[in-house]
């Protein structure tokens, strides 16, 4: 037997062969001419041997600069933080490691109740009526958002602001290609919206306004200002949410937000290399019937005892194909179900002392990060647990001398905004030490 997985011997391969009435596997290509076919050998490395795959798997993981191994400043969009072990031990039992959608809610109460349960926890921390049973990730999540704006407005001008997330804003440019919206960033002044080019750009045709607090600079927009212009021409206000900052911060369905998205990756996911995520999903109730994915929902059977069943899901992504306002007909149950153990496991209290610390460290880290030579604040900003700082030197040589003293930096912000030259995103979650943001400073003191 070749194939550990491929249980096929070459008595199986022979007596398939003669059923089938050919000599060789090659001759069930014969109507291929030979003149397409491809002729020589891919380029890829030759067949191991279990053993030695194995062992070479494990080599190329060892590469890899875990956050298990040094402690990382690293944000932009995916978090270190504390996870309880009882999310793991929830997660890994099999009637939820293997679960798929619950079309049968008879057999499928355990899934339904933590996806209700789910939904239920999203809408309380957003400040938002209804949630869905979760999304791909946060930045796609954002891009369905744009679609329903489109859908409900019956208006294709989405205005996005240059401080959302990068990825997040490239995924809305794509799917917008489909949809037929336009989309027009919006610039940004002292790392946050612009709100007097909002203003200007906003008009009848703007099916909605997008932004993300706390933005990607890690500073806090002040939706109170963005709300009335986003409703000025009756469209939508759509705001991309970091989940563990609203253990602290007043929810955005409190500014009069209509979609509230975002990733709740933070919350009991680990990084993962990037993935796989969660995204959530929340809207007032007059959107409920144009969210995509499902909606998970309460009831009682006729015996009066409480139940959970599929309550919505939009039947068009099935039977309208090309008319549906999204194709999303699944959900990231496994991750939504860790991230409910997460919240239930910390608790109302708990968020708040964890987004605490967040703060804290973070503002401890900029304070001294401010004092070293060579580094100066970009953005004077309210923040939460990211900041940007400026650099005397490329932040990609800083970066290789944190990684020689066993450190992670931050994100260079250049990659994404050209005009941000030498300019590093640091994130400092409650994961981190004083000890290691003392050791970062201490580190980039020596480059000084």
């Amino acid at each position: 037997m070749n194939y550990r997985y491929l249980p096929m011997t070459e008595a199986d391969r022979r007596e398939m062969l003669k059923v089938l009435g050919i000599q060789s596997v090659d001759q069930l290509f014969d109507d291929i001419p030979e003149s397409v076919r491809f002729q020589g050998s891919l380029n890829i490395p030759k067949s191991m041997s279990e053993p030695v795959l194995t062992r070479h798997m494990k080599q190329l993981a060892g590469k890899n600069w875990s956050l298990d191994q040094y402690p990382s400043f690293l944000g932009a969009g995916a978090y270190e933080h504390y996870i309880p072990s009882v999310v793991d031990h929830v997660i890994s039992r099999s009637e939820f490691y293997t679960a798929y959608t619950p079309y049968q809610p008879e057999i499928s109460q355990g899934e339904l109740q933590a996806i209700f349960e789910f939904q239920s926890m999203i809408c309380e921390l957003t400040g938002m009526e209804v949630a869905n049973s979760s999304m791909y990730d946060g930045v796609t999540a954002l891009a369905e958002a744009a679609g329903v704006a489109s859908a409900v407005a019956r208006k294709n001008k989405v205005l996005i602001s240059r401080a959302v997330h990068p990825e997040a804003r490239q995924i809305l440019f794509t799917q917008a290609e489909g949809l037929g919206l336009e989309v027009q960033e919006i610039p940004c002044r002292d790392g946050v919206t612009d709100l007097k080019e909002l203003e200007k750009a906003s008009d009848a045709d703007t099916a909605a306004v997008i932004v993300q607090s706390p933005n990607f600079f890690g500073n806090l927009e002040d939706l109170s200002r963005v709300e009335p212009i986003a409703h000025a021409h009756k469209g939508l206000f759509i705001v991309s949410a970091n989940p563990i900052s609203l253990g602290l911060l007043k929810p955005p369905g409190e500014y009069g937000a209509d979609i509230v998205v975002g990733d709740a990756q933070p919350m009991g996911i680990p990084v993962q290399f990037g993935g796989p995520h969660c995204g959530f999903f929340a809207v007032t109730r007059k959107l409920m019937r144009k969210v995509p994915g499902r909606i998970v929902g309460q009831t009682t059977d006729e015996d009066g005892v409480r139940g959970f069943v599929l309550t919505l899901q939009a039947r068009e992504q099935h039977i309208r194909r090309e008319k549906a306002t999204s194709n999303i007909c699944s959900n990231q149950a496994l991750n939504a179900l860790a991230a409910s153990v997460w919240m239930t496991a910390l608790g109302k209290k708990g968020l708040q002392q964890l987004a605490k610390l967040n703060l804290d460290k973070a503002h401890y880290a900029r304070k001294r990060l401010s004092q070293v030579a060579g580094v100066t604040p970009l953005f004077d900003r309210p923040f939460f647990n990211e900041f940007a700082l400026h650099l005397d030197r490329p932040v990609a040589e800083v970066n290789r001398k944190l990684l020689e003293a066993g450190i992670i930096g931050g994100y260079d912000l250049a990659r994404d905004y050209p005009e941000l030259e030498n300019a590093v995103l640091i994130a400092v979650t409650d994961m981190r030490t004083r000890e290691e943001i003392d050791e970062l400073v201490r580190v980039l003191e020596g480059l000084a």
